[in-house]
């Protein structure tokens, strides 16, 4: 799933007045722990555009560590410990809102296929993954807005009514 889904999906179910921008943050760190870097690094070497705009870049260009720390931002295992620490070490409601962060993953597991990067959710204990479905394609995509939408608009409607009483 993009990045921009999940963030918005962490904040959709995850944020709390005081901590929508932490759940927004939770939501696309998996993704930007494991892209981030790269893309800086092909934005200083001048190869960022070297391809087709919408399409993702050929897997051999892709380094290695990218798909490390593809799969330890994307495990069950790295995102539960960090709700766990949170909530170990912090008593507010931050643990909430790192929630987000595994719920990344639930999205991204069945929507991953095997050729271009397969969620490992019990990294590094398994290599588990399953050949999904692509989240490109238009009924996946779809879906997801529309869902997405509802769930952001039951949300800022309960608030108004919650404001109104």
């Amino acid at each position: 799933m993009d990045t921009f889904s999940h963030a918005l999906w962490g904040k959709a179910l995850f944020g709390r007045k005081g901590t929508n921008l932490l759940a927004l943050l939770f939501g696309a760190s998996p993704d930007i722990i494991a892209f981030l870097p790269w893309m800086i690094l092909r934005l200083i070497n001048g190869t960022f555009f070297d391809r087709e705009f919408g399409k993702p870049p050929p897997i051999e260009i892709i380094p290695d560590w990218v798909f490390f720390m593809y799969d330890f931002s994307h495990s069950f295992i790295t995102g539960f410990l960090l709700v766990f620490l949170l909530y170990y070490f912090r008593k507010d409601y931050l643990w909430f809102a790192a929630l987000a962060w595994p719920f990344h993953t639930v999205l991204d597991f069945p929507f991953h296929t095997k050729e271009f990067f397969p969620t490992k959710i019990f990294w590094p204990f398994s290599d588990f993954y399953i050949d999904g479905i692509p989240w490109s394609r238009p009924e996946v995509w779809f879906t997801n807005i529309i869902l997405l939408a509802l769930v952001l608009l039951y949300k800022r409607r309960k608030a108004m009514n919650t404001k109104q009483k």
